[in-house]
């Protein structure tokens, strides 16, 4: 009993000293979680219940009163319209790119490596590189696109120019830029899928679509969540593009939701503004995140 009795607690303090290990070795990313995420999150929100400082007078503490503003801003509201219908149609034609691409490079092909990074180099590069790349395409008159519809005698089109094409424009550089990244993801885990299901199906006579859906797809399905939280988080966040090719123009028909937070912090210096816009962000982002995992992550199929 006295043996007992001197081993519990030794033991006991071993388990305090590994778990008091265990807390130091995370207490350095904790500390820059909570200083470069949490806090200015909080921050975020206490800024976004004051007024704007303006010469002469400090702020004053006016509630909700920013956020009943935005909606009376027509701009605010367009822009988050234009927001919504970027990612509506950015993040599926994204996903269903890279799935075509990383199917397309899974086979064992002669030149595979070269497609691969042909599809990847997209994402490698820099945002001003792929501005002054597109605007060659969209330049009016001289641009390439404009070339090829000279060759069908057709018109040319000021595809920035127009507010009915400008956000669309947009579109297109930014699926041409992301799905070659999210590729990478899908193929990864193709790869990752045994071997031994594909030579089963194959001796059971089924062919490559049914294949796909009833194996392939529901085990993609993991990546799949991963890759449309992420595109989402890329819709929302997007404004070196719109700065380096339109800047908001032409009539604000491409001022997207953090294009038009940073003119607001920066350009006008409404920083209770930005703040109220930034928290509005943000709930959108949780909320787009709650929907997808409780819709996706019960038809998820992890190995």
């Amino acid at each position: 009993m006295s043996i007992l009795h001197t081993v519990a607690p030794a033991a006991r303090t071993r388990g305090l000293s590994l778990q008091l290990y265990g807390y130091l070795l995370l207490l350095p990313a904790l500390c820059f979680l909570l200083l470069f995420t949490h806090y200015p999150a909080l921050a975020t929100v206490w800024e976004s219940l004051f007024s704007a400082a303006r010469s002469g007078h400090s702020a004053q503490f006016v509630g909700l009163d920013n956020y009943r503003a935005l909606l009376d801003d027509d701009i605010f509201m367009l822009s988050l319209r234009n927001n919504l219908l970027y990612a509506v149609i950015t993040i599926p034609l994204s996903v269903i790119l890279a799935l075509m691409m990383a199917l397309a490079v899974n086979r064992r092909l002669r030149g595979n490596a070269i497609t691969r990074a042909a599809f990847f180099i997209p994402s490698l590069l820099p945002m001003v590189a792929i501005a002054n790349l597109w605007l060659f395409f969209y330049t009016p008159q001289l641009g390439l696109l404009n070339k090829l519809l000279a060759l069908c005698s057709l018109p040319a089109v000021n595809w920035l120019g127009e507010p009915g094409t400008a956000l669309y424009s947009l579109m297109a550089v930014s699926v041409w830029r992301e799905a070659g990244f999210f590729m990478i993801f899908y193929l990864a885990a193709l790869q990752q899928i045994d071997p031994r299901l594909a030579e089963a199906a194959e001796i059971e006579g089924a062919s490559r679509r049914y294949f796909f859906f009833r194996v392939q797809w529901p085990l993609l399905m993991p990546t799949t969540l991963f890759i449309l939280i992420n595109a989402s988080m890329n819709a929302f966040r997007i404004v070196d593009q719109v700065i380096a090719m339109t800047n908001g123009g032409p009539n604000n028909s491409t001022s997207l939701l953090l294009f038009y937070i940073y003119r607001t912090a920066f350009s006008y210096w409404d920083l209770p503004a930005a703040s109220a816009m930034t928290v509005v962000l943000l709930v959108i982002l949780a909320a787009i995140a709650l929907i997808k995992f409780n819709l996706l992550d019960k038809r998820a199929h992890y190995q």
